[in-house]
């Protein structure tokens, strides 16, 4: 920080464990307390912070002529990231939950019971109990810097604000914005924060503590007023009518399965009609009840594999820097992975087409991502001309040696992509990896032929690139080590998740994905209704139903991967006959605005989803809905849960971990389950059985139940051990 006051250091706290807060004092008088979490990256408030807190904030009472407060982080760049999410964990029963609760309530109320003005300057991520703290605090500064967060982020957890964020929120921002930003989870940076009252400045970090000082000389601020609209929902009607507007709108988004939406509106509710008081009982008593129940437990199960994930490279060994980047092919997925490298790693990319226009879509695809952030207010003109500098073209190989990694995205074609690597070999340099983008071909068919087949991998993105957060690494029986987790590293600069799955046919999300489509394909040929299958799927917990994203992934696509897994696999990969008439219809699905949904056409406004009935002409049938939505779901999931049951037995996949992300950032399992994995074991292996057994009796051996499944379920094991 440029502006540096000057401080008088205090003793730290005679404690038996090193505490997270020391304090300070300015020579005006205004006491520094410094958050630094010891031996943590992040800072995440734990239970034992109570004690800490209560003793800081008695001993700086002490000093007699305390002007003020100012909390601060230790932390590079962040504030505090949230609770420590363990420390719930190790709650049996709601009881100890909601005292974990009221703790972090009497924390809260002690800062906010100070006669002094306190002041919390913040940057980095302000989430979680973070906010907590944060609204605590008299007043509020944060910095501009694009690390800077703040949010409310517990629904994603299955769980509510615990510590008074439910009642302190609503009345500094109005219950409509409070509302928004704990249902949906969503962070907000520093100058949405400024404009909805959140915060009370927004200042550059260099001078974010200074700003904090003068704000405590300024005295405590009196209560906000809030604006028209919001004063207007805190009266009566208005109350009436936000709730019920609230609670049919969630209702509608959760389908029911996330209790953490509905205990939040009753919270809120409470706090505003019956008083804080009766509010902040209802918080601590909802926030127990939340942590047990399965949802819960399934989203922060997921929490934390996708945090230990992010410390598995998937193999043993140091991943090599990348300096440069390559890929080869300017279409949706290559221009897709060409603005992620740039954008997200911050990493130069070089697009190579075969021509100026497939170079020329790649740029267009990074700039209206960009374009899209500048208007949302999240970058900055200059910021965005500067990662635009990062990405370049070429229809030749000129500028590869350089390059540290390729990635290929051409056509599913392994011919094509044999030729890629001899040229790309021939042109880079010796250390340069290659990896290929494919959906469906062997990596170690492609890397058939090619003179350093260690440094050949595949690297399986979804589409739209820039949305989906998965990535599967896929490496052949001789890729290095370090390819591995250079590719790995890599990925995960992008901002992916990254599973290592095994290199055979459809790898892991595709093959868990081919049978739950085909049976959803199987539901409309025997004549149930398009919108009736995937308002099945919908409502069981995925975001989408089958045919539609049979629609988003592309029809061509999707079904060009099914003859590779039924030559692979056998009969129980075969699709239902009589589908082919929907590609020979030329039938692809968004990209070419013909599916199994009507799409308007370029340039109008798109109507409400809606699924094409000429698509029942064509298979020579009338829809007619026979099945429950629940027995339709049963078909469709069971096979899934099956297949994903097999990847893990055949080493498709490593763990139960990583089949569980796979399926729910690839594909959209619904997350309040967990993933498959989770989900068998939540319902017990032999219920399964016992449900693949009567789909079987009634619909053929494609549900016969896997000898792993079997196994388990005879031995009561569980995936998770």
């Amino acid at each position: 920080m440029n502006q540096k006051p000057l401080i008088f250091p205090v003793e730290k706290l005679e404690t038996a464990t090193p505490s997270a807060f020391t304090l300070h004092f300015t020579e005006d008088d205004i006491g520094i307390i410094t958050i630094d979490v010891p031996d943590e990256k992040v800072n995440t408030l734990k239970a034992e912070f109570v004690h800490q807190v209560s003793q800081i904030l008695h001993q700086a009472q002490q000093h007699p002529k305390l002007k003020g407060l100012i909390f601060v982080s230790g932390k590079k760049d962040s504030f505090i990231a949230g609770a420590d999410i363990s420390m719930i964990s190790r709650c049996t029963q709601a009881s100890e939950a909601e005292e974990l609760a009221k703790k972090g309530q009497t924390v809260m109320a002690q800062i906010a019971g100070l006669k002094v003005p306190v002041v919390a300057a913040i940057h980095g991520a302000c989430l979680g109990g973070g906010l907590e703290l944060a609204l605590a605090c008299n007043s509020r500064i944060c910095s501009l810097d694009d690390k800077t967060q703040l949010g409310l982020p517990e629904v994603q957890l299955g769980l509510l604000p615990g510590s008074g964020g439910t009642q302190r929120l609503p009345r500094l921002i109005g219950a409509p914005k409070a509302l928004d930003m704990m249902l949906t989870g969503r962070s907000i940076r520093a100058k949405q924060a400024l404009r909805m009252g959140l915060v009370d400045d927004a200042v550059p970090q260099s001078i974010l503590l200074q700003t904090a000082i003068e704000r405590v000389n300024k005295g405590r601020i009196s209560k906000r007023v809030l604006p028209c609209q919001a004063r207007l929902a805190q009266g009566p009607l208005g109350k009436t009518l936000l709730f019920h507007f609230v609670r049919k709108q969630t209702r509608a988004k959760s389908k029911g399965h996330y209790p953490a939406t509905e205990k939040i509106i009753d919270v809120v509710q409470t706090g505003l009609t019956q008083g804080s008081g009766s509010g902040y009982q209802a918080e601590a008593r909802a926030f127990g009840e939340l942590v047990m129940t399965p949802q819960s437990e399934a989203l922060r199960g997921l929490f934390f594999a996708s945090t230990a994930l992010k410390k598995d490279l998937g193999a043993e060994a140091s991943p090599r820097e990348i300096h440069n980047v390559a890929v080869l092919g300017g279409g949706l997925m290559g221009g897709g992975i060409a603005s992620v490298t740039a954008t997200k790693a911050g990493v130069p990319v070089r697009i190579k087409d075969i021509n100026q226009q497939g170079i020329s879509h790649a740029f267009k695809t990074s700039w209206d991502l960009l374009q899209g952030k500048v208007k949302r207010g999240h970058l900055k003109r200059a910021e965005q001309q500067r990662q635009m500098m990062l990405i370049s073209g070429t229809t030749d190989y000129s500028g590869f040696r350089q390059v540290d990694l390729v990635v290929e995205a051409v056509f599913e074609d392994l011919e094509l992509k044999q030729k890629m690597i001899r040229e790309v070999e021939e042109n880079a340099a010796q250390q340069t990896i290659f990896a290929s983008n494919t959906s469906s071909l062997p990596i170690h068919e492609i890397a058939r032929g090619a003179a350093r087949p260690e440094q050949v991998i595949g690297l399986h993105y979804f589409s739209p690139v820039d949305k989906m957060p998965l990535v599967e690494v896929i490496p052949h029986a001789h890729t290095s080590a370090e390819t591995i987790a250079t590719t790995v590293a890599f990925a995960r600069k992008q901002g992916k998740t990254a599973i290592v799955v095994g290199d055979s046919a459809g790898f892991y999300v595709n093959r868990i994905l081919a049978p739950y489509i085909n049976e959803a394909a199987r539901c409309l040929l025997e004549g149930e209704s398009i919108e009736h299958i995937d308002n099945a799927l919908v409502n069981f917990g995925f975001p989408v139903g089958p045919l539609q994203l049979l629609d988003e992934v592309g029809i061509d696509v999707g079904t060009k991967i099914i003859p590779i897994l039924e030559t692979a696999y056998g009969e129980r990969f075969a699709p239902p006959p009589g589908l082919d008439a929907v590609l020979k219809d030329d039938r692809k699905g968004r990209k070419n605005g013909k599916g199994f949904y009507l799409y308007a056409d370029k340039g109008q406004k798109a109507k409400k989803k809606q699924a094409d009935s000429s698509i029942y002409k064509l298979l020579n049938l009338t829809p007619k809905n026979k099945q429950a939505e629940s027995d339709i779901a049963d078909r469709c999931v069971a096979l899934m849960l099956n297949e994903a049951v097999r990847c893990l037995d055949d080493g498709t996949v490593r763990n139960a971990r990583d089949a569980d992300i796979g399926a729910v950032f690839g594909i959209g399992f619904p997350p309040f389950l967990g993933g498959p994995m989770r989900y068998i074991d939540s319902l017990g292996a032999d219920r399964v059985v016992k449900k693949l057994q009567a789909l079987q009796r009634q619909y053929g051996e494609r549900f016969a139940p896997c000898d792993a499944l079997l196994t388990r379920a005879a031995e009561g094991q569980k995936l998770y051990r």
